[in-house]
């Protein structure tokens, strides 16, 4: 019986994502990773091996776009955005973005970032009354069991709220040019939270 390396054993895992593709540039690569593991060339197997999966996850981020709402009555929306490699990515995670805007100038960014290493300071931060009072413009927020904050600052026309998905996943609108929180806290609402939780994994 054949031994598998965690190499071997990571390379047939993600030939199995990419078995109901069809051949592109992902199964290509998952190909000549192969041929170089079999080969003996483990280090061009290993660096094949990250560029088809960073080309998975884009495709996996790119589909959870379709997650973020269409624009309201009354608003328009730029195509949504994604982000999951790179230096940012280490520092940010998964980010998916789209903005949203209206004739009279009021405009709003509705993100949902996952596995950033910046989460659990916001996680602390919801878990800990005292440091929320220490902040007077944020305010306790929840919705369907999941906690968050909203935050104004007096005579500002931008509100922002945020809600933590458990702890790898935070939904997030930040608007301006707002009389009230109205419209970022629908658009937040207007994510499937079990959709959001199934996509990633969580």
């Amino acid at each position: 019986m054949r031994y598998r390396t965690p190499l071997n054993t990571a390379l047939a895992a993600v030939l199995t994502l990419a078995t109901a593709a069809r051949a592109d540039e992902v199964t290509d690569q998952l190909d000549a990773a192969r041929k170089a593991y079999d080969a003996g060339d483990l280090r061009t197997a290993a660096d094949t091996l990250n560029f088809a999966i960073a080309a998975i996850k884009e495709r996996q981020t790119a589909g959870l776009l379709k997650l973020l709402p269409e624009p309201f009555a009354g608003w328009q929306a730029d195509p949504g955005q994604s982000q999951s490699g790179g230096l940012a990515g280490m520092i940010t995670g998964i980010n998916l973005t789209r903005r949203y805007f209206r004739a009279d100038g009021a405009e709003l960014t509705l993100s949902v970032t996952a596995d950033s290493p910046l989460l659990p300071l916001l996680t602390m931060f919801l878990s800990s009354p005292f440091m929320m009072q220490a902040d007077p413009g944020s305010k306790p927020y929840s919705f369907k069991g999941q906690r968050g904050l909203t935050k104004h600052a007096p005579d500002s026309d931008e509100y922002e709220v945020s809600l933590m998905i458990g702890t790898r996943i935070l939904i997030q609108a930040k608007g301006r040019g707002l009389k009230d929180s109205t419209a970022v806290q629908q658009y937040v609402e207007a994510m499937d939270v079990g959709a959001i939780q199934k996509g990633f994994g969580d």
